[in-house]
């Protein structure tokens, strides 16, 4: 397997104990991020909370960072990541925070450390779009939202 060294910055020692992006298991896609809060916010049910992390980083170009949300977070308690999947671009070198929204039925308190999102490493391409008069004929043509049937 390849791997690519992305370089991480913490901000402020007062999150030392937060630990480092990382992935939960050999085969996993996603590594986890965690929230670096001094004590305990409350994201409302219905409203969106900002989560800091305490860390920026340096990706490389060609790649982005993509933020998704934890699957068990979504499923238990109705929280995901609102602009999801969100991207973090390899000219962005200001702090990692998450925007969270609360689907669920009640209040959700988020924890100093608690793992709040994932984030994918992906590979990016800059395409450059040319004007046309014509396209080429494809067999589903101008069909869509739904139109495949299935």
């Amino acid at each position: 397997m390849n791997e690519l060294n992305i370089k991480v910055k913490r901000l402020s020692d007062e999150f030392a104990d937060i630990s480092l992006p990382a992935y939960a298991t050999h085969g996993s896609a996603g590594l986890d991020i965690a929230a670096a809060v001094k004590e305990e916010i409350t994201i409302p049910k219905g409203k969106i909370g900002f989560v800091p992390t305490n860390f920026s980083v340096e990706i490389p170009e060609g790649y982005e960072i993509q933020v998704r949300p934890r699957s068990g977070l979504a499923v238990k308690h109705g929280i995901t990541v609102l602009n999801s999947p969100g991207t973090i671009d390899s000219d962005y070198r200001g702090e990692l925070k998450i925007i969270l929204i609360n689907l669920g039925e009640e209040d959700y308190k988020i924890s100093r450390g608690e793992r709040i999102a994932q984030l994918v490493v992906s590979k990016v391409y800059q395409a450059k779009f040319s004007e046309a008069d014509n396209l080429n004929e494809s067999h589903r043509g101008e069909g869509g939202f739904g139109h495949s049937g299935k």
